[in-house]
């Protein structure tokens, strides 16, 4: 199906857009339209980032540059910040949002919203970094491999130094809960839909 000329300036002519001066004036009044739409006044719809297999979308941006709109997201790079560790690993839901409980309830990845991750990545760091073991139930049985990172042989200056490290090995009761329960509450502090 042809588009007329004149048709096709009125799609081209729609979108979000973020200038004032389509509104009325405070003293309610109409507004004369003195120049055209322009590109810095445009506004792009949200990305509304959901948990899932990775989608992320580029977009071209003023400049030139590139932003990166995450879709869909799966994983991510969390920092356990007491301890200076940073792992990548799966977000498993959204649990809080301060802003917005609709958010929660469509599991919607924003900034400073609360999720689940999983702990296995740190608890793994954990017990190799202080050979100790993280997040056990009482008379749990171990792996050879992590039986064998826990209780690995290792040379007297190697073993004071493991021991100097036991002396700040003390964690929150309420994180070792986690722990055992496989789940950490973590705070998303990127912006999905601008960085990816």
């Amino acid at each position: 199906m042809g588009i007329s000329r004149d048709n096709w300036h009125k799609r081209r002519a729609m979108g979000i857009s973020r200038d004032n001066w389509h509104k009325r004036r405070k003293t309610g009044g109409k507004r004369k339209p003195y120049h055209k739409k322009r590109k810095y006044e445009l506004g792009r719809p949200a990305a509304n980032t959901k948990i899932g297999p990775r989608r992320i979308h580029t977009v071209r941006v003023r400049g030139g540059n590139k932003k990166y709109r995450a879709l869909r997201l799966d994983v991510g790079n969390f920092s356990w910040g007491s301890e200076c560790c940073t792992r990548k690993t799966r977000i498993i839901d959204v649990v809080y949002n301060a802003s917005n409980n609709e958010l929660v309830r469509t599991k919607t990845l924003v900034k400073n919203c609360i999720v689940l991750i999983d702990s296995t990545p740190y608890r793994q760091w954990y017990e190799s970094h202080y050979a100790l073991p993280l997040g056990r139930k009482k008379g749990a049985k171990l792996t050879p491999e992590e039986e064998e990172i826990l209780n690995k042989k290792r040379s007297k200056k190697i073993q004071k130094k493991y021991d100097e490290r036991k002396n700040n090995a003390k964690i929150s009761s309420l994180l070792e809960e986690q722990f055992q329960q496989g789940k950490l509450l973590a705070c998303i502090a990127s912006r999905p839909g601008q960085c990816g």
